[in-house]
């Protein structure tokens, strides 16, 4: 929990920072696409995320890695921060920084991320009829659904959006 406070707390700035430069250079669109890029190459590549975490592994060898690997799936500016976030010593926080400029983005844009936990899986026409509903509940121009299964909700589903809390379970019904 701590963790998760400081890791919040270095990425907002860092993240705010980086709209920031995406806005004045023109190029949302460009960055939000080099942090996808970024979220999805160390998904695939775990030797490579723990890498740039390890403190143990020298600023040099690290930046080898980023102009190597990375620089080339990434912007120009992309990989100038990705270097900036080395210097100071923070490259490890790059998970929160691009999970809080995403959110940064979706509220530019309007876009609301609602996770859903469903005892059952949709199909598209409830996705679409969920996502519809939640549109004009939250007066959002977009929904981004995050559907997890949890089978000990017995039925239902669990809706969070912000701080708030829908609970349409039957194990919330029965409790």
């Amino acid at each position: 929990m701590a963790n998760d406070l400081l890791a919040a707390k270095i990425a907002t700035p860092y993240a705010e920072a980086l709209l920031k430069l995406a806005k004045t250079q023109n190029s949302i669109h460009i960055i939000t696409a080099d942090i996808n890029n970024l979220r999805e190459l160390f998904e695939s590549s775990k030797i490579l995320k723990d890498s740039l975490n390890n403190p143990l592994m020298v600023a040099e060898t690290k930046r080898g890695i980023i102009k190597e690997v990375i620089s080339p799936q990434v912007s120009e500016p992309m990989s100038n921060f990705l270097m900036i976030l080395l210097d100071r010593k923070i490259i490890s926080y790059i998970d929160a920084i691009a999970e809080r400029y995403l959110e940064l983005v979706y509220e530019l844009a309007n876009i609301k991320i609602v996770e859903v936990v469903s005892a059952t899986t949709f199909n598209e026409e409830q996705k679409e009829l969920l996502t519809n509903k939640l549109q004009v509940m939250t007066n959002a121009k977009e929904i981004k659904l995050i559907i997890t299964l949890d089978s000990s909700l017995i039925g239902g589903f669990l809706i969070k959006t912000n701080s708030q809390i829908i609970d349409l379970t039957l194990k919330g019904q029965l409790r």
